[in-house]
């Protein structure tokens, strides 16, 4: 075995972890999950088996990463975030049949609290502050805030909010990393330095 299980958390058989990933107190991992390497999950995770995460991937304290989401590579979840995977859930409802598929794309980051309603994608990059409740595709570098969450600007590869309008064509450089970010009729697209 070469990842960290700590002695309290319970990794069903079967399931599929990656090379130095570290799964920490009373966390879950359930049989049918694909986990890549790298990866934290903090105390009190729970991983489904209808899921696939990819590698260097840390998931906060009391995050349940539910049947049907797949999380890319570089995504961070922060502490008491919340996936779902039924929109309109009823006790006496059965609706397992009705999932509906959440995709975090690559480098996004998710704020402690937030609540991603499933069916959605959240673009590369993208940074959802904590709190917000997502109920839309959210653009690749959108900075998002609020209830339901509004884009209210744009974020860097890096982590820091870029000059730029919303809308409209312009560009601007990264300060931390002199990466060039160019808007195009309201796309952000990232020209490595």
């Amino acid at each position: 075995m070469n990842y960290t299980v700590h002695d309290t958390a319970i990794v069903d058989q079967g399931a599929q972890i990656g090379e130095g990933t570290r799964v920490w107190h009373w966390a879950h991992i359930c049989a049918g999950a694909k986990i890549g390497e790298h990866c934290s999950f903090g105390q009190n995770v729970f991983v489904g088996n209808d899921v696939v995460i990819g590698n260097n991937v840390k998931v906060q304290n009391n995050v349940s990463v539910y049947d049907a989401v797949t999380i890319e590579d570089d995504v961070f979840c922060g502490p008491s975030m919340v996936f779902t995977n039924v929109y309109n859930p009823r006790s006496a409802v059965t609706r397992k049949d009705e999932y509906r598929h959440t995709l975090v794309k690559k480098g996004a980051t998710i704020g402690a609290n937030a609540t991603i309603v499933c069916g959605v994608t959240i673009g590369q990059y993208a940074f959802i502050a904590a709190g917000a409740v997502i109920n839309k595709d959210v653009k690749p570098y959108a900075l998002m805030v609020g209830v339901p969450a509004k884009q209210i600007g744009w974020m860097s590869e890096y982590g820091e909010r870029l000059n730029l309008p919303l809308i409209g064509n312009a560009h601007c450089i990264c300060t931390a990393t002199g990466d060039k970010y160019e808007l195009l009729d309201g796309e952000l697209t990232c020209h490595h330095h």
